[in-house]
């Protein structure tokens, strides 16, 4: 009986937390509900399900198609990071944003014909955006010279630069952006951008 009210009691908590995730999409970029490729009219099911998920990919219970290409690499004389092809979460947001993978491209549907334009298009040329998907340490930090040490203080979200906002060590546009709109911020930021405060938590300048 105890094994079945602490399992109960993880159910519960997990749903009120899915639900507080839904209500801050709800509204916002990411909310795909009252789009017509989303006959489900579902907030969470363009890229997550239950049952049948992805397992190749590194979100739980995945549901859009990954995408396959290979992207063209920011570079730079004085990058000290070494880079290689978008992996972890940096790989999700770009099955949508890369512009190849159709929107309506999830539980199993591939063929769409949505595609991510304007502003929110990447592309798979991300030379000119910033660099994802490298180790950022100590020994980054210290070669780099205008880092901080990633166990330093975040300014404004209260953990660390690696706590808050490394994934597995390495920056991901989950980095900067919160796909789940956690803090209600334009563009999906993880907290307010007002005189570079984001940029600053990083970039020792």
């Amino acid at each position: 009986m105890k094994a079945l009210n602490k399992f109960l009691t993880v159910v519960c908590v997990m749903l009120v937390a899915q639900y507080s995730i839904a209500q801050n999409i709800a509204g916002s970029a990411h909310d795909f509900s009252p789009e017509t490729w989303n006959a489900s009219g579902e907030i969470c099911i363009v890229c997550h399900t239950p049952h049948n998920a992805i397992t190749s990919s590194d979100a739980p219970l995945w549901n859009h198609e990954l995408t396959t290409q290979t992207f063209t690499l920011y570079s730079s004389p004085t990058l000290d990071a070494t880079m290689a092809q978008p992996t972890g979460s940096s790989k999700l947001c770009l099955s949508c944003h890369d512009g190849t993978v159709a929107l309506e491209n999830f539980g199993g549907t591939t063929g769409g014909t949505n595609f991510v334009t304007g502003n929110a298009l990447v592309g798979i040329d991300i030379s000119d955006d910033h660099p994802i998907s490298f180790t950022y340490d100590a020994a980054l930090a210290t070669t780099d010279g205008g880092l901080f040490d990633p166990s330093t203080a975040s300014s404004g979200l209260g953990g660390t630069i690696n706590d808050d906002l490394l994934l597995a060590g390495q920056l991901q546009c989950a980095s900067c952006h919160d796909v789940h709109n956690g803090a209600g911020i334009a563009f999906l930021l993880r907290m307010n951008n007002a005189a570079s405060n984001l940029c600053l938590t990083c970039h020792n300048k």
